[in-house]
């Protein structure tokens, strides 16, 4: 599944943005399927809205999003939820977890709500690895943020995807458990043949990146 940007740029910051160099805003870009892309980006150059915006959560943009050959703004609701829940998969800033169910709950949710990938042994599997087995049956509220951020991302690898989506997924881990996580996220990845696009306010070494670009 190809993703590809024609001379986006969000309505509400392109005044902000036009006066500034960029890779990705009012360029044209196409991300393949496999690649590992990295996007530098400094605070309040639109991040966040850039994933948004790939994930279709926004619509305020100029510009065209396509997937594969297709315009986001002209796929139904029907159409997006079947992207969503074999295509596209996504790690969000702010996570979005549900905080009053436990984290267990929050990850199987997603999984029983997309085509079936993963049994929910693999959750146990997952949380394992990521040194969250423990809290897997508190209510996500009560977890930390680096838990809480661990969650999130066994969430958005426990089903299918072709590109994995994530704004700044290790923001709140030490050097240790970004290691763990990189290492999980790339397996499933390589395992899937599929790509992801992350960004970050800083450069790093966690992934063999295809290409490096910046916001």
């Amino acid at each position: 599944m190809q993703l590809t940007i024609k001379n986006i740029v969000p309505v509400p910051l392109k005044e902000k943005l036009i006066q500034r160099s960029s890779d990705v805003w009012n360029k044209q870009l196409t991300f393949n399927t496999n690649e590992w892309i990295k996007i530098n980006a400094p605070s309040g150059t639109g991040k966040t809205t850039f994933i948004h915006i790939l994930y279709k959560l926004r619509n305020d943009y100029e510009g065209t999003v396509q997937y594969n050959d297709k315009d986001v703004k002209q796929i139904n609701a029907t159409q997006l939820a079947i992207y969503r829940q074999q295509n596209i998969s996504i790690v969000f800033q702010d996570l979005k977890l549900f905080p009053n169910i436990t984290a267990k709950e929050n990850i199987e949710l997603n999984r029983v709500m997309q085509t079936a990938f993963y049994d929910e042994n693999k959750i146990n599997e997952m949380a394992e690895t990521l040194g969250v087995a423990s809290v897997l049956n508190q209510k996500a509220g009560l977890c930390s943020y680096g838990e809480q951020q661990r969650i999130a991302i066994i969430r958005a690898l426990i089903q299918p995807f072709n590109w994995l989506l994530m704004d700044e997924p290790f923001s709140h881990l030490d050097k240790a458990n970004i290691s763990k996580a990189a290492t999980l996220i790339a397996e499933e990845c390589k395992k899937r043949n599929a790509g992801f696009i992350l960004t970050d306010l800083d450069e790093d070494e966690h992934f063999n990146y295809s290409k490096k670009i910046s916001l």
